[in-house]
């Protein structure tokens, strides 16, 4: 039997409800993803989508909920000043305090990424930016920053606002002492970031622990990261990763 090979385009919706519906499946299917990969910390980390209607409003976990339970009917709906418009549960006081003002500050942001991943957090103790020792690297070539600024729980907006303008319009931020954020103009593009960006963190942190790795140089790195680094290129690592996540655990759907 000979398989059709899979294509992939950037959909189209005829309603806003459509919309909605399909950003929230993402979210919910990122989380699993996160919840899968190890990415959860207690009741830290967060990924919100822009509603596309109220833009806003966004929609996240709910606080203290697992990752890997988050089911479309779980998210919440968040507006400006904090308030949970839609959903059961409270939303957490970081997400709101850094998301809020990501959202707020890039208006082609439509989804943000934030967790305590292993990798992520342990190379943000370092205070630096990451260096193109790969190709998978190039993606976050002069188009990540650092907020080198640790103060402690994130619970303020004008914390979120200095995150926002460290972040400018680069696709994400090393936190120091804290973890990445990274941002997208999808669900699945801010998703496949984060996610592509803590294993950089994880190659960049076993390269230097095995020796002196060699950087791929500047032009060659830019080069390499407009092949790689682009919004449609997020997207489509995040595709093969929906398709498993969603036969795997069709219940986030619910």
């Amino acid at each position: 039997m000979t398989r059709k090979p899979l294509y992939y385009s950037l959909p189209e919706f005829t309603s806003i409800e459509d919309e909605r519906r399909h950003r929230k499946e993402r979210l919910a299917g990122a989380f699993r993803l996160f919840g899968r990969f190890g990415f959860s910390e207690g009741v830290a980390g967060h990924i919100t989508a822009r509603d596309p209607e109220l833009e806003d409003h966004f929609w996240v976990n709910p606080f203290g909920m697992p990752f890997s339970h988050i089911r479309v009917s779980d998210l919440l709906l968040v507006s400006h000043d904090g308030a949970v418009v839609e959903g059961e549960w409270e939303v957490n006081a970081a997400a709101f305090a850094i998301h809020s003002q990501v959202h707020a500050a890039r208006p082609d942001v439509v989804a943000a990424a934030h967790a305590h991943s292993v990798y992520g957090k342990a190379w943000s103790s370092l205070g630096r930016e990451l260096d193109p020792l790969t190709q998978d690297a190039c993606a976050f070539f002069d188009d990540h920053a650092l907020f080198d600024d640790y103060t402690g729980v994130v619970l303020d907006t004008e914390e979120g606002k200095r995150i926002a303008h460290a972040l400018g319009d680069a696709k994400a931020a090393i936190l120091r002492n804290h973890g990445l954020l990274t941002v997208g103009h999808s669900v699945d593009e801010a998703a496949w970031w984060f996610i592509t960006m803590e294993r950089t963190c994880q190659a960049q942190l076993l390269a230097e622990a095995a020796g002196t790795p060699q950087s791929i140089d500047a032009e060659c790195a830019a080069r390499t990261a407009a092949q790689v680094g682009g919004s449609f290129s997020g997207w489509l690592g995040f595709q093969p990763l929906w398709d498993q996540i969603v036969r795997d655990q069709p219940d986030l759907l619910d």
